[in-house]
């Protein structure tokens, strides 16, 4: 961390701070720009959203930034003007930002699986780094998006303070050691109710300046089981049970939960991923270890670090956005990334109906009332045929499906048109020629 930070602090003395395009001015977009006001040798060069400039507009002006502190740009023409003026770009066209050479990297706040996929793969085609704090569209098809991102010669990478990144620190840390990773995940800092729905979280969400699909999201446990497979296919830990336990044990106890039943736990297996919902470990994130040697574990018990012979090792935070920034420091000054996916996926985020689905139907967005994300063992969702996650948004339903039931590439058709499941079809059709299967 010194090193980055000196590293930084060069480019600032330099007057030469890398340049950043931001994608998405929500919540996590909001937070990225006054974060990166406060980091030496960053500098926010413009943003891209869609349609919202109203909602962009004031995620700036809650930086403290002034009207004439940006300009909207539509031609390249305006984009040289503005930055000639040192003014913050806004556009809707990506492409006019990603065109100019003071963009280094970008960071897609989106939180959208085909947006995260529109703005990944033109970054990649300019030659700029990607950081996702979009984990929905990384659990989709992140592992093309890293393989496009290798013949290009740049970064791909998840977002450093966001849990899988967190938890995948710790993982590594662990293994440096030579501890035994029994399991690792994260602590769920929000109610649990998988059949939640927008419209109760209206209220809740305005109270924490969210939206309330968003908010949604996370109550009904899609986010959970996007960032614990994102954890496992970066790792290469597991899935034990469709769904996760998500057991309800404390920070005190965690050694105790995360074993083999056979020792008194909850586990089939060893070295998974999985949540809790117990008190003490949200918002932080978590490693169960087995120390290899006695003299190890005698001193692990003297640091009190547990009573053995598991341990845990817990960061007791993450801190998302604010964190985020350094996945792009790194990318630009190191070339490293701080999560990528394993070449074979272990684990994949299917799609559970949250009402019953009839034929003809369209689905609609993560975090609405159609469904909701169900963490599986990649061999189990494939013998399934079980739709991923990213791929839900838009797709027609062609069979009844109960509420509870697995959506399938029997039961529903994705929307061929959307790019995500392009890039899907080319990822399948990667691991398919690595493996040495067909579908």
């Amino acid at each position: 961390m010194q090193q980055l930070f000196e590293a930084l602090k060069k480019r600032a003395e330099a007057f030469k701070p890398i340049g950043i395009l931001l994608a998405g001015a929500g919540q996590m977009g909001t937070d990225l720009i006054v974060q990166l006001q406060q980091m030496v040798g960053m500098s926010l060069v413009s943003i891209t959203v869609r349609s919202d400039f109203e909602k962009c507009f004031e995620a700036l002006r809650v930086a403290g930034y002034a009207e004439e502190h940006w300009r909207v740009v539509s031609t390249s023409a305006h984009y040289a003007d503005a930055r000639q003026k040192n003014k913050i770009a806004v556009s809707d066209d990506v492409d006019l930002l990603l065109a100019s050479d003071d963009i280094e990297v970008v960071i897609d706040a989106t939180g959208h699986p085909e947006s995260g996929a529109m703005i990944a793969t033109k970054t990649i085609a300019a030659g700029k780094h990607i950081v996702m704090l979009n984990v929905e569209t990384d659990v989709t098809v992140g592992r093309y998006l890293h393989y496009l991102a290798r013949q290009k010669g740049v970064v791909y990478t998840g977002a450093a303070g966001d849990e899988p990144a967190a938890a995948t620190e710790l993982v590594f840390f662990a293994r440096t050691l030579g501890l035994q990773v029994v399991a690792a995940g994260k602590g769920k800092n929000n109610a649990f109710d998988v059949a939640a729905t927008p419209a109760q979280f209206e209220q809740a969400a305005i109270d924490r300046n969210m939206n309330p699909r968003v908010l949604t999201e996370f109550v009904d446990g899609t986010k959970t089981m996007v960032e614990m497979v994102a954890l496992a296919n970066a790792t290469g830990l597991i899935i034990d049970v469709a769904g996760m336990h998500g057991p309800n044990a404390s920070l005190e106890n965690l050694s105790d939960v995360f074993r083999l039943r056979t020792e008194g736990g909850v586990l089939g297996r060893e070295g998974v991923a999985d949540f809790t919902v117990g008190k003490g470990v949200a918002p932080g994130v978590f490693c169960v270890v087995k120390a290899p040697h006695a003299r190890i574990s005698e001193r692990l018990s003297d640091l009190h670090i547990g009573k053995g012979p598991l341990y845990t090792l817990h960061r007791p935070y993450h801190l998302t956005s604010i964190e985020t920034p350094l996945s792009a420091a790194k990318a630009v000054l190191f070339g490293q990334p701080d999560l990528v996916p394993l070449q074979i996926p272990v684990a994949e985020v299917c799609v559970m109906a949250k009402r019953d689905l009839i034929p003809g139907e369209k689905l609609g967005r993560i975090g609405e009332g159609d469904y909701r994300g169900w963490a599986m063992d990649w061999s189990e969702a494939y013998s399934q045929s079980a739709l991923p996650l990213g791929l839900a948004e838009r797709a027609l339903i062609t069979k009844p499906v109960k509420k509870g039931e697995l959506l399938t590439i029997v039961n529903c058709i994705p929307d061929e048109t959307l790019l995500i499941v392009q890039l899907r079809r080319h990822q399948d059709a990667l691991l398919c020629f690595s493996r040495g299967f067909g579908h």
